[in-house]
């Protein structure tokens, strides 16, 4: 085993393991606390929504008993019904008192459900009417002459003479409407009707709901069904709380860790001898878990105070998070100095004139799985011989991941255009859709298990540290090319 890897599993078993241990624990019972704070945020926008649809049946049913009254006292009304007169009159009477209203729904039902006027389709006269249940809240697709549309309705009754009618009054409900009940900024509100496949959305979650009668009246009376209002988040959706404590978290760790692998990059191409190795190790170890200690026990303990919050008083929780947000941000700091110190430790890079096709043979060395196709008489190049090194090696090393153990070929490409040369890796592997292309370079980003994250980054990084350029092309399925041209020595 190499030095080098013996000197980051050392670091890894002082710094790294307990540091990923106490992240884990900590995230672990915050998101519970965090998760416990959310469902009380979706109980909360329920019980909002129950009242406002309570709130808009009481309005309607409001409007229906001033209604109720003035029908009870209409003379021709009356006459129309109980002795037969003119029905022109009662036809027209129902859009005419539904405008007054502010409804864009009304129907006056005779006992046997019968539509004796309609406000909003005048040609549903004698049909027979929505069976909308008892006098709460529900809701009614209703047919029109525009076509049909929902409304949330409500209903009350009345005798003229020895006759029983019911009014059904009722207002729209459209997306306006339900974007009135989202109150949450990160929570959305959509409404779910009985084998209505148009209103799935893969791409939300539903996180509550709020049960309502419901009847489709477009072909007849219909039967009562059960809809439903529904709280929704998007699938990739955190709560803005839990956002903050894990990447305040995250970020902590990670500056933590990057200190200790700086310093055992920098150590490993300083100490050669193993007793000597053995004891710088010990020493820079102890002196970087002292320092990680000191920029950790700050989060510790604001963490601990924090989840007591939650538990004991959970509506403190904000208050408390912001009063001790400064103690955070001072600490990161502290961590972010610590890792800016460590990273001085490591050797800034040498241009000079290098031959490219020569850092290409020295890296694949006899590999028989990476072709080449070198160009002759390339012109030297201003950069690191090792930095240049690193570059193609990351490559390489992901060209071969991409091939997922399947048959498939490598190959460097070695060119000269202009006052540049380029060094293209090729693959046949499963190539990156423009998604996956707009993340690849992304820090701490990865799609192999056990994957750092870093490989792509770190290779741009040391390109442009080159005055190089780095592009890519890739298709799904069929491969991906990496592209860098780096300056000709002038």
């Amino acid at each position: 085993m190499k030095f080098r890897t013996r000197l980051l599993i050392a670091f890894g078993v002082v710094v790294l393991i307990p540091l990923l241990v106490f992240g884990l624990g900590i995230r672990r019972e915050m998101s519970k606390r965090v998760t416990a704070e959310y469902e009380r945020r979706v109980a909360a926008l329920v019980n909002v929504i129950s009242a406002d649809i309570a709130r808009e049946s009481d309005r309607i049913a409001a409007r229906l008993a001033a209604l109720q009254s003035s029908l009870g006292n209409d003379n021709n009304f009356r006459n129309v019904v109980v002795r037969g007169a003119d029905r022109a009159y009662v036809l027209d009477y129902a859009g005419d008192a539904m405008r007054l209203a502010g409804l864009d729904f009304l129907q006056i039902q005779d006992g046997e459900g019968r539509v004796v006027s309609s406000g909003h389709f005048r040609n549903e006269y004698d049909r027979l009417g929505p069976a909308v249940p008892g006098t709460g809240p529900a809701l009614v697709r209703a047919a029109a002459a525009e076509g049909p549309f929902l409304v949330l309705v409500t209903s009350d009754s009345l005798s003229i003479g020895t006759r029983r009618f019911r009014l059904i009054g009722g207002i729209t409900v459209d997306s306006q409407f339900l974007a009135r009940l989202a109150r949450d900024p990160e929570l959305g509100v959509g409404l779910v009707l009985p084998n209505d496949t148009t209103n799935a959305d893969s791409g939300k979650l539903v996180v509550g709901e709020l049960p309502l009668p419901y009847v489709d009246a477009t072909d007849g009376p219909g039967r009562v069904e059960q809809a439903r209002i529904v709280v929704t988040r998007s699938s990739a959706l955190l709560t803005a709380l839990q956002r903050n404590v894990n990447l305040w978290f995250a970020a902590a760790v990670l500056i933590a860790a990057l200190a200790a692998l700086l310093l055992a990059g920098w150590l490993s191409t300083r100490i050669s001898e193993p007793v000597e190795a053995r004891i710088a190790i010990g020493d820079i170890a102890r002196q970087v878990t002292h320092d990680i200690k000191n920029g950790l026990a700050p989060l510790r303990n604001v963490f601990r105070h924090l989840t007591q919050v939650a538990r004991d008083k959970p509506a403190d929780l904000p208050q408390v998070f912001a009063e001790r947000q400064g103690t955070v941000e001072s600490s990161i700091s502290y961590l972010e100095t610590l890792a800016a110190n460590y990273a001085k430790l490591s050797p800034q890079s040498e241009r000079k004139a290098t031959d490219v096709n020569t850092v290409v043979r020295d890296t694949i060395g006899a590999s028989g799985t990476v072709r080449t196709k070198l160009a002759e008489g390339l012109p030297p190049v201003s950069a690191d011989a090792l930095v240049l090194r690193r570059v193609i090696e990351n490559l390489v090393s992901n060209a071969l991941d991409s091939l997922d153990g399947r048959v498939g070929t490598v190959t460097i490409t070695t060119e000269s255009r202009k006052d540049i040369v380029r060094i293209s890796v090729s693959d046949t592997g499963r190539g990156m859709s423009k998604s996956e292309l707009d993340k690849a370079f992304d820090d701490f980003h990865t799609t192999k298990p056990g994957g750092t994250g870093l490989g792509l980054s770190i290779v741009r990084r040391l390109v442009l540290d080159s005055n190089g350029s780095l592009k890519v092309e890739t298709e799904p399925g069929q491969g991906s090319t990496f592209i860098v041209e780096i300056p000709i020595l002038s």
